[in-house]
């Protein structure tokens, strides 16, 4: 089995596309005008409008309803977080600004347009590092 994407849902699309660009650096790929993919190295992150989610399930879902978290493994969480903080200013909503876990990440946790919270997070110890090096694919 593979992991092929995780789907954020909302009910604006070119504005969370947006965001998750400029949180991954990636290229959007505009397969509809309601469904967009961000490829990252590691992993695939589609964006699609609530309307669009019936076709499949037979219900509308609300954008960030289910208490999910969407986390980032980041070479500089603080890095980004300064630059997301540059671009959205006072409506960029942050839940926990930069913080030293005790696991060993530094992580900041923000939420996006819609409300879905989401994790950006650096591995800082020796220990961090390796656990994160467990959840490599290979």
């Amino acid at each position: 089995m593979r992991l092929a994407s995780v789907r954020v849902i909302t009910r604006n699309v070119p504005r969370a596309v947006a965001f998750y660009e400029v949180l991954t650096g990636a290229t959007p790929n505009y397969l509809t005008e309601d469904f967009a993919e961000l490829v990252t190295p590691s992993a695939t992150l589609a964006v699609s409008d609530a309307s669009r989610v019936p076709l499949i399930a037979g219900d509308t879902p609300t954008p960030a309803a289910n208490g999910s978290i969407v986390e980032f493994w980041v070479d500089d969480a603080e890095a980004l977080f300064e630059t997301l903080k540059s671009t959205y200013g006072d409506e960029l909503d942050v839940v926990q600004p930069p913080t030293m876990m005790p696991w060993g990440n530094l992580s900041v946790l923000i939420r996006d347009p819609d409300g879905v919270l989401v994790n950006l997070y650096t591995p800082v110890t020796a220990d961090a590092r390796r656990l994160q090096q467990n959840r490599t694919p290979r």
